[in-house]
């Protein structure tokens, strides 16, 4: 089976930037944590992204032609900092996996993949 982990984390907390002190600690832990990941065979895809102020939104309205956005759409404490998509035999696997991120302060919400695109673009099922 086939989980997102999808990571968010409040943006008015502080986190070290490159070259600041405690960075490359905080990316260290990171590193570690994907490499075992890949080691244990359960890495499928994964990425960190820019802060929420860089997002555009692009919303959908049954009937209505999409309408572009500056800024993210849900307006939250915590915003969407980066995902990892694992393998895992279990949701209890996946859970083990979340447990694991050298995440210091947040939350993680792991939810079953239901379809992805094969290399054909076509969806299919994901088990």
């Amino acid at each position: 089976m086939e989980y997102m982990l999808i990571i968010g984390v409040d943006e008015s907390v502080p986190t070290p930037g490159p070259g600041e002190p405690g960075f490359d600690e905080m990316m260290g832990a990171w590193a570690a944590y994907t490499r075992g990941l890949f080691e244990r065979g359960v890495f499928i895809s994964g990425g960190s992204l820019h802060p929420s102020s860089t997002a555009t939104t692009v919303r959908h309205e049954h009937g209505s032609a999409p309408a572009v956005i500056d800024g993210p759409f849900a307006e939250t404490k915590e915003q969407l900092a980066g995902f990892y998509v694992v393998r895992a035999a279990d949701l209890d696997e996946a859970l083990a996996l979340a447990t694991e991120l050298p995440l210091p302060a947040g939350a993680v919400e792991v939810r079953p993949l239901r379809m992805r695109p094969d290399e054909t673009g076509a969806p299919r099922p994901v088990s």
